[in-house]
């Protein structure tokens, strides 16, 4: 199997890497919402597409007011019990 036959500098092996940097997603703004989004996609803000409503918008999470969460003691009271008993 070849192997090279000299070491590769660091400025030719930045030279390579030139083009290999990422470039930023293109995004677009919804006419309907106002939105950013995805080019050539449905906005889950409201659920339009070419002026349509294709899906129903989602709900925010601000209006979540936390219900499903168990009542779980913060690791602070724990150690706070703990010191108690010695």
């Amino acid at each position: 199997m070849p192997v090279p036959k000299y070491r590769t500098s660091a400025s030719k092996r930045n030279m390579r890497r030139s083009h290999h940097a990422l470039s930023t997603p293109g995004m677009s703004i919804c006419p309907n919402c106002d939105e950013v989004k995805a080019p050539h996609v449905v906005c889950h803000a409201c659920g339009h597409y070419k002026g349509q409503q294709v899906l129903e918008a989602r709900q925010s999470n601000e209006a979540w007011d936390g219900a499903g969460l168990s009542e779980t003691p913060s690791t602070a009271e724990k150690d706070t019990t703990s010191n108690e008993s010695k």
